[in-house]
């Protein structure tokens, strides 16, 4: 299968040339970077790997409006009109190692709708958060599937494959939330379409380099995107594998 990998990107400089070089070391992937007008010049250094590695990497530059959903809903249609058998989503802060690709690819391949890199099944964990953030994780994604239906693990876990045509099925135009919430909606609305949703093992590390992206704001947003999603189309129940 051909994959396209989108990696969304702000005040990822120092990262993303190590993991564009772990995921084009996979046969069969091209990657899109979408850098939304990093002050730090990851948009420079994007477009310098993108002749680095000729007709493997191409590069988005987004103007406006910033981020994760806005950036993703872009890079979802762009994949959409390509010829991409799958389309991957992923960190750019090495949180998500390139290793795992195959295993989601391979999860595609044999029939799932949307794979999701899970840290809470068999086989997966994370790595170097402190105990606090462990708790809030696990709370959120308990929050999160008692509130909305949907039988996933890890809802909100960015590393991610989708066939084409099942993210061909989702209401791109329906979705609202923009921070990590993003996730969550989109998973909520392909267990809606009866999207077959599956779950494999990944190994999640803590950025090494650069600042989380997580805010007061993005935190509110998680809490009230589940309860609106509920209450506008009723609880759901996803088809797992």
């Amino acid at each position: 299968m051909t994959a396209l990998v989108l990696i969304p990107t702000y005040n990822e400089r120092e990262n993303l040339p190590v993991v564009v070089a772990g995921v084009l070391a996979h046969p069969n992937i091209r990657v899109l970077v979408i850098d939304d007008g990093s002050p730090d010049g990851t948009g420079a250094v994007a477009d310098h790997l993108e002749q680095t590695y000729d007709g493997r990497l191409t590069v988005m530059h987004r103007h406006g409006s910033r981020g994760l959903g806005r950036s993703y809903l872009d890079g979802f249609r762009v994949a959409l009109a390509s010829q991409a058998d799958v389309v991957c989503q992923m960190d750019a802060d090495l949180s998500h190692d390139p290793r795992f690709l195959p295993a989601l690819m391979a999860s595609a391949a044999a029939g799932a709708g949307l794979t999701i890199g899970s840290r809470y099944v068999k086989g997966g964990r994370v790595e170097n958060w402190p105990l606090s953030r462990m708790m809030l994780s696990g709370l959120a994604n308990t929050y999160i599937r008692s509130v909305t239906g949907v039988g996933v693990r890890d809802c909100t876990s960015g590393f991610r494959c989708w066939r084409r045509d099942a993210l061909a099925q989702i209401p791109l135009d329906r979705i609202a939330s923009d921070g990590y919430s993003f996730l969550v909606e989109v998973t909520f609305h392909a267990a809606a379409a009866g999207i077959q949703i599956a779950e494999v093992p990944i190994v999640f590390v803590e950025r090494r380099q650069g600042v989380s992206k997580l805010s007061a704001s993005v935190l509110v947003e998680s809490v009230v995107t589940p309860l609106r999603l509920s209450l506008t189309h009723g609880r759901v129940q996803s088809r797992g594998q």
